[in-house]
């Protein structure tokens, strides 16, 4: 259940109540009895936690050290495990180039 906070505009009395979502609203002060007992707009009470998201609405400056974590490099894959590249790969072929391959040149020795 949702805590709410009420302040009396004539008393000045604060209360915070546990209450249902479907329960009416508090009109009626329980300090000074005035029926000026107003629900307050508060911060929410929750941190939402992983990439992307700030642990509070009010962060600012830079990202948190959570977030620099989550983007560390994955670990290297098990060799052991199913479907993981055997550890004896073939060697890889040298890389392409633009250039076309120049004729040999029949130098007079």
């Amino acid at each position: 259940m949702p805590i709410y906070a009420y302040k009396c505009e004539s008393c000045g009395h604060r209360q915070d109540v546990l209450q249902k979502i479907s329960d009416p609203v508090l009109s009626t002060c329980p300090a000074c009895g005035a029926a000026s007992f107003v629900k307050q707009v508060t911060a929410a009470g929750f941190q939402l936690k992983g990439s992307g998201w700030y642990a509070t609405d009010f962060r600012g400056g830079n990202a948190p050290a959570a977030a620099a974590t989550d983007k560390a490099d994955p670990k290297p894959a098990d060799p052991a495990a199913p479907g993981a590249a055997p550890a004896t790969a073939a060697p890889a072929a040298p890389p392409a180039t633009s250039e076309k391959p120049r004729p040999p040149t029949s130098e007079a020795a």
